[in-house]
This record gives C-alpha cells, sequence and structure tokens, in this order.
C-alpha cells in the first residue's frame, strides 16, 4: 500500500481507487443493473475486474456513501436508489460550515429552486390550462388558514410542488426540487433563521402560481414564481444583516 511518510494515500493510490469505482460503475451499465438488481459477489467483481479485494471494499464503501449501491449485510450488495440524499447532506454541510459567508450557500439554493420553477414554467402552463386539480386547490386552501394563524406549512408546501411538477414528464427535476426544499427546511433553523414574518405571502402565491397555471397565464405564473420566493428572501437578508452587524 502506497503511503506517505505523512500517512497520507499517495495520488497513484486515489487514482487506482477512483479508477475502481468508475470500473464498478461501467459495469453496472454494461449488464444492464437496475435500481434494486442484485450485484455479483465481492470475489465475481474480482475476477471480472482483474482488481485486489481491498480495492473493490474500498471502491464499494465509495459507492454507497453516494447512493449508487447499497450493501445489505447477509443479503449482498445492490444497485441503489441512486437518490440526490448525498447531495443534500453535502450542501447542508456546506451551509452549516460557512454561514459567516453571508449565508452564500442558502441564497445560493433558494436562487437554484427559483431558476428550476421559472424554467418549467411553461410546460406546467401547458399541462394544467384548462384543468382542474382539487388536490392543490385544497393544498393552496390549507396553506393559506395555517398562515392566518402563523402555523407553519412546510408538508403542504413540498405536496404543492411534488404535485405540480408530477405533472411533468421530467422526474430528475421533480427530484431536484424536492432535493433543494430539503435543504431550505434543514438550513434554516441549523442556522437559525426564525421562520418568515410573511409567510402569508408565501401561501397566497402559491394559489396565484395554480390560478395562473389554470388560465394559462406564463406572465402571471413567473410572477407568482418570483413572489413565492421574496419571503425567503427577506428573512434571510435580516438574518444575514444582523450577523454583519457588529455588536454594540
Amino acid at each position: 500500500m502506497n503511503i506517505s511518510k505523512t500517512g497520507v494515500f499517495t495520488s497513484e493510490t486515489s487514482r487506482k481507487r477512483s479508477s475502481v469505482t468508475d470500473q464498478i460503475k461501467d459495469f453496472i451499465l454494461t449488464k444492464g443493473l437496475k435500481s434494486g438488481d442484485l450485484m455479483p459477489t465481492e470475489a465475481e467483481i474480482c475476477a471480472e475486474l482483474g482488481v485486489s479485494r481491498s480495492s473493490v471494499r474500498e471502491a464499494i464503501r465509495t459507492l454507497a456513501a453516494l447512493d449508487i449501491v447499497e450493501v445489505k449485510h447477509g443479503y449482498g450488495t445492490y444497485v441503489g436508489q441512486l437518490s440526490l440524499a448525498p447531495l443534500v447532506e453535502g450542501l447542508v454541510f456546506r451551509g452549516v460550515l460557512r454561514p459567516q459567508d453571508d449565508f452564500a450557500a442558502l441564497r445560493e439554493v433558494i436562487e437554484v429552486r427559483e431558476a428550476l420553477d421559472l424554467v418549467m414554467a411553461p410546460q406546467i402552463i401547458e399541462a394544467l390550462h384548462g384543468n382542474t386539480d382539487e388536490v392543490l386547490k385544497s393544498l393552496v386552501s390549507t396553506m393559506v388558514t395555517k398562515s392566518e394563524t402563523g402555523t407553519g406549512f412546510a408538508e403542504e408546501d413540498l405536496a404543492f410542488h411534488t404535485r405540480l411538477l408530477d405533472y411533468l414528464d421530467n422526474t430528475l427535476v421533480g427530484q431536484l426540487v424536492t432535493a433543494f426544499w430539503e435543504i431550505n427546511t434543514v438550513l434554516y433553523p441549523k442556522l437559525g433563521i426564525a421562520p418568515a414574518a410573511d409567510i402569508d405571502d408565501t401561501a397566497r402565491a402559491h394559489g396565484a402560481m395554480l390560478d395562473a397555471a389554470i388560465a394559462g397565464d406564463l406572465d402571471a405564473y413567473r410572477e407568482a414564481v418570483v413572489a413565492h420566493y421574496q419571503p425567503l428572501r427577506r428573512s434571510l437578508e435580516k438574518v444575514a444583516l444582523r450577523s454583519a452587524t457588529p455588536a454594540s
């Protein structure tokens, strides 16, 4: 094993590990394996790739952390769910680690969420124009009712966006929106950011988005999307300003 005097793996070892990781990913693709499929045994992978068991074990640990494979002890290794959980965890950690940087990570997440909503707006309008979705209407009603009493509506918020994106033939966008939503909900309390005082604006913006989509009004829909994120932005700006102001 190539280790430097400081005990750190050399670049050669690192490249070898990455190479085995890539070979296993290629193996999954070329064999047409899907999420939940049983992988070959460790010995079979070693024979197939011509690498050592230690290299395979290290690669499997890396792939498991990325949710590309799932190790079920006593049962075997399976192709993972390929979720965006590692992305969420990484961005949450990045946001908590850098709160002093004007809460840049959270601001960036909000910007990406808004951009995704805006870019998918035409497809949403096309899918919902002239239709009625009682589930979405009920979610909006619940959000408005809760906001009037100052009660949060995180579950309804996520359900609204999830159902809205279910109208699109693009599962990746739905997964990304859900992932970024989760980052928001985790980072806000971790960074000591209180819920927006004007959450009623957010609740009403959801209703405006739905009304505009059903009416086929793209401009109104986009305006509602921007309005939806304004309370989040204002809340973030306030706490960032307080953090930047020296204590007297």
